[in-house]
């Protein structure tokens, strides 16, 4: 009887043990929101996966994000809002929103400044134009860091009509990311600007708010806006470049190594991400064309860029000396 007592007792031990360390295990663990107001199906996605993927492989499994695409946490400015309080641990913005909080973050939306897609995967890559944007952010930025550089590939307009060359946007609405370099572009074509939150566009699309709309070619799908804009120019006026950010709160909560680990996970974004992004835009106009929309391929650049050409150092001077130094960099990536 005795024997068998204490028996229990020792597996009751075990178990009492084998719960602590478990609770102990799982409270080592920890998971961080990650949001972003694309679907998973886009390259925001691509890239939270790459995060996630490396970020559990450094730590071991003790660290991931749990992801909230589709705005579930507000639409980028919002989110960004969001993140400064310390309410959201990561977000992915475009270029073009975090110069609503860093405005010499809108060299990324300079026009033409990449010459081709390549120049624009090993612009994202390269360590110094990394180094360069990251510590303009913290000059610029409270309550929150930049760690890395990704892209959904290039710009291009959408609308009910053919956009061929320079002519075909004089005197037409057209929505733009509420940013200086967007303001100054866009009215240098003739086109009127109209700032509205990327949730509006399709109903002023539809509704004739807007007569033009641009982005990449993936969410132009991925959010059905070829219902309403059912013919796609590949203008390429400029690329779509985004950058992962991380709340201030939540990187001083973080240990020098764990600091480390996630810095890691954002370089392998922007090492790894930009080609299958690329490849994802190739992909949707491939499937966009099978489903009847009109992919105008030849259009005319040459207008836009002369139009676009003398604006890019003029703007990078009045943004600031930030500016100047990033535009050289890109400039310089061979």
């Amino acid at each position: 009887m005795r024997l068998a007592l204490r028996q229990l007792g020792r597996a009751a031990f075990v178990i009492g043990a084998l719960a602590l360390g478990l609770s102990t295990e799982a409270n080592a663990q920890r998971k961080f929101t990650f949001g972003y107001d694309q679907p998973h199906s886009t390259a925001y996605g691509i890239a939270g996966d790459i995060f996630d993927a490396k970020l559990k492989e450094l730590s071991g499994g003790k660290l991931s994000i749990d992801q909230f695409p589709g705005a579930q946490l507000g639409q980028e400015p919002v989110m960004l809002q969001k993140l400064r309080t310390g309410d959201i641990d990561f977000v992915i913005t475009s270029t073009a929103n975090a110069s609503t909080v860093a405005p010499q973050a809108g060299v990324f939306s300079l026009h033409f400044l990449f010459r081709d897609k390549d120049h624009l995967a090993k612009t994202l890559a390269d360590p110094d134009v990394s180094k360069a944007f990251r510590t303009m952010i913290d000059d610029s930025v409270q309550g929150a860091h930049v760690l890395g550089l990704l892209t959904m590939g290039l710009r291009n307009m959408y609308s009910k009509k053919e956009i061929k060359s320079v002519a075909d946007v004089k005197g037409e609405k057209i929505r733009v990311q509420a940013t200086k370099t967007e303001d100054t572009h866009f009215p240098a074509y003739g086109a009127q600007t109209v700032h509205m939150p990327f949730g509006e566009v399709y109903t002023s699309l539809q509704t004739g708010v807007v007569n033009i709309a641009e982005n990449g070619v993936n969410v132009y799908m991925a959010n059905k806006h070829y219902e309403v804009a059912p013919v796609l120019s590949m203008t390429e006026h400029e690329a779509n470049n985004n950058c992962i950010w991380v709340s201030d709160k939540t990187w001083k909560s973080l240990s020098p190594q764990e600091q480390q680990w996630v810095q890691a996970a954002a370089d392998e974004v922007a090492k790894k991400e930009p080609a299958l992004g690329l490849k994802l835009e190739a992909d949707s106009a491939a499937k966009l064309k099978t489903m009847g929309v009109k992919v105008v391929e030849n259009v005319d650049k040459s207008g836009f860029m002369t139009d676009a050409k003398p604006i890019q150092d003029q703007l990078a001077k009045e943004l600031g000396p930030h500016a100047v130094k990033i535009l050289e960099l890109v400039r310089n990536v061979k």
